[in-house]
């Protein structure tokens, strides 16, 4: 799995979750899916991605947008 591939993962799977979670107990676990959809939208525009710096650190290809 390459970097990219995984950034887009971890990203769609805690949106999922956070919507779960907003469901099922409180509307304010939309505040971590407006997160994550924040650092997307920075991370296209200045390439700076923590996820994908930690990615990178525990060996993953590098590959994809962000690798």
């Amino acid at each position: 799995m390459t970097v990219g591939r995984a950034v887009t993962l971890f990203a769609g799977v805690v949106i999922l979750v956070s919507l779960l979670l907003a469901w099922q107990f409180s509307p304010m676990w939309l505040w971590l899916t407006a997160f994550v959809g924040a650092n997307l939208v920075q991370s296209s525009f200045t390439g700076f991605c923590p996820a994908a710096m930690i990615f990178k650190a525990m060996g993953l290809k590098p590959g994809g947008a962000l690798g």
